[in-house]
């Protein structure tokens, strides 16, 4: 039987797996350390640009840029406030020692030299929302002209972090997505920042390696350029999304990592176990055949109703991964 490793990564490389892989967005976030020297374990801090990064009790228990204190309000100067780091000084080679000496070898590796997670992200955590996506429309030639400084220095970390980190996949994440609608249109994501997903991702691709990219929310209409693109993974592929007409697409051509719900089976709910097994289980029955599918899923939360409910989802994974391929 293949490993965990090698199962994975021939979903993610098109080939059909020898069970239903399981997937964790984490196996894709050990970048260099180089970018994180400023940040705390919990994310908290200030990034490599000055963005001071917090944890809001109103949103998500996650590090967000901190809300009404943004480094850049007008794009046209971005020259003057946007500066990458002299990483000159910085030894690859023991960076990489360091970073992977406590990676479990059995899970796939991925990894990003995106600067500020991705890049869309990182003009919206420069700028905020508002004044961010007010820039796309108003001065799309500044925002273009960031997004190159940004993807040169990804592309020249890239290839060093390919040598010497030697991953298994390319990750990019870029969240250009709410749970109901891209934050922009197609046309402006083409136009402003898929010219920078595919050359950063080619560094990837022409190494030989796979590639996946995290989008939350709503994101199936970029699918098509995503594909093109040469990505073989996208997560968390949220249930927003037609995930069974976006099976019936692309087939194995693009694997589809996540696409369970967890929002109906919340502690606030009151759901039985035969409702939460079934759910896993009708999941597994409409995306896993003809491979293409990994899967993940669990119900936040630190209380005995969640982490029950999370035991129930994962059993079922485990009961059923393997009755697909042979």
């Amino acid at each position: 039987m293949l490993s965990k490793r090698e199962n994975f990564l021939r979903v993610l490389r098109g080939e059909v797996p020898d069970y239903v892989p399981d997937y964790s967005i984490f196996w894709g976030l050990n970048g260099p350390s180089m970018y994180r020297e400023t940040r705390n374990p919990d994310g908290t801090g200030f990034d490599m640009f000055g963005v001071e990064w917090v944890i809001d009790g109103s949103a998500v228990q996650a590090a967000i840029p901190k809300p009404g204190d943004f480094i850049l309000d007008d794009i046209r100067k971005w020259r003057d406030v946007i500066k990458v780091p002299d990483f000159s000084h910085v030894n690859w080679e023991e960076m990489a020692r360091k970073d992977m000496a406590n990676l479990d070898p059995e899970l796939p590796r991925g990894g990003s030299t995106v600067p500020s997670v991705g890049f869309f992200q990182a003009l919206m955590s420069f700028m905020g929302f508002n004044e961010g996506l007010v820039a796309c429309f108003t001065d799309p030639d500044e925002v273009k002209a960031l997004m190159e400084y940004l993807t040169d220095i990804a592309v020249e970390n890239a290839k060093k972090y390919i040598e010497f980190y030697k991953p298994d996949y390319g990750m990019l994440g870029d969240d250009i997505a709410h749970e109901r609608n891209p934050f922009v249109s197609l046309d402006m994501f083409r136009d402003l920042f898929a010219p920078s997903w595919r050359r950063y991702i080619k560094v990837f691709l022409d190494a030989g390696l796979p590639a996946m990219h995290h989008n939350c929310g709503h994101f199936e209409e970029f699918l098509d350029d995503l594909v093109d693109m040469g990505f073989g993974g996208w997560d968390p592929v949220q249930s927003s999304n037609d995930v069974d007409a976006i099976k019936k697409k692309f087939g194995n051509k693009l694997a589809l990592c996540g696409g369970f719900s967890s929002a109906p089976f919340l502690p606030m709910y009151d759901v039985t176990e035969e409702e939460v097994r079934f759910a896993v289980k009708d999941l597994m029955d409409r995306l896993a055949p003809g491979g293409g599918f990994a899967f993940f899923g669990t119900v936040g939360g630190e209380s005995e109703v969640a982490k029950q409910r999370s035991a129930w989802i994962l059993d079922e994974f485990e009961k059923n991964r393997y009755s697909y391929y042979k």
